[in-house]
């Protein structure tokens, strides 16, 4: 579960602001606003989830502000979008195949090794595919992540053509009856231009080898490193397709209020979140309950 409280540090304050004020004033919203931004969210996020309380406020008449904290969990929700949107595409037929991207560092890899571990627990059929040869230390610890998660393991030698990594991962699946092929990439961006045309490639090859694109192209994003993850999220999503965020490392050296700015301004619904270094701390995000965790003040 997400630690209750995870963003205390910000929000303990929230209960002060609206207790015992009797009235709902502009300094209140000024209050409001203050806090969002200290936990990460864009100033741009944080206005428009503000004139979403304002109008909560006048429709519902409230008087007083004790119900506006509610009216801010509410407006938090909104900005997070449809919970339906949040669930993980399984094809009806096998195998269901999941594309990892994302810039080296912010815990890619591990990220698809936990889902593997995790899938693998829920009795599916794992396959590996080491789809980033451009690091040799990738494949070495996707070849460790297959090993514990109990899943196949497919690569090839360094440097090669990650899209003929994916040819092959897709092949011995099918012959295999895998159920999940998790594909890793590479994430340097000192040659972009060239990268991204490698995502493309790679998902031609998909779309020719399973009537189809890959089921989900998950972006994989650090939460500690705030507004910078929307930046690098803009060189992946026109490019690759992205169908979801993973946002790693959510623990408690994250403001946590990005998750919300991602969310709303770039359109694309967060799918996991890792809270934590274990192998079952990737967990499914759900708009309640992380709203729930940092609004908590205990």
């Amino acid at each position: 579960m997400l630690k209750k409280g995870i963003f205390k540090n910000v929000f303990q304050s929230l209960d002060a602001m609206v207790t015992g004020r009797g009235r709902i004033d502009d300094a209140l919203f000024d209050d409001m606003e203050e806090a969002l931004l200290a936990a990460d969210v864009s100033v741009r996020t944080a206005d428009r989830v503000l004139q979403n309380v304002r109008r909560m406020v006048r429709d519902e008449r409230m008087a007083d502000a004790g119900p506006v904290r509610g009216a801010l969990k509410r407006a938090l929700v909104a900005a997070l979008g449809d919970p339906g949107d949040t669930n993980l595409v399984v094809s009806p037929t096998n195998p269901t195949l999941y594309l990892m991207v994302g810039v080296n560092g912010v815990g890619k890899t591990t990220s698809l090794g936990k889902i593997a571990y995790r899938e693998s627990q829920a009795g599916k059929k794992v396959m590996l595919a080491a789809g980033d040869t451009f690091r040799a230390a990738a494949a070495e610890q996707l070849a460790i992540w297959a090993e514990r998660a109990g899943a196949d393991f497919i690569r090839q030698h360094e440097r090669s053509d990650p899209a003929a990594v994916v040819f092959d991962a897709v092949s011995a699946a099918k012959s295999r009856g895998t159920d999940l092929v998790l594909v890793d990439t590479a994430g340097r961006l000192h040659n972009k231009q060239h990268l991204m045309e490698e995502l493309k490639k790679i998902g031609r090859v998909c779309e020719r080898e399973l009537g189809r694109r890959p089921d989900e192209v998950l972006l994989a994003l650090d939460a500690t490193t705030g507004q910078n993850a929307i930046a690098q999220a803009k060189e992946f999503i026109g490019a690759a397709g992205v169908t979801g965020i993973v946002l790693a490392k959510l623990d408690g050296t994250a403001r946590g209020g990005i998750v919300i700015t991602i969310r709303e301004e770039l359109g694309v619904p967060i799918k996991l979140v890792g809270v934590g270094e274990g192998v079952d701390d990737l967990l499914p995000f759900d708009p309640d309950t992380f709203v729930e965790a940092m609004l908590a003040t205990d």
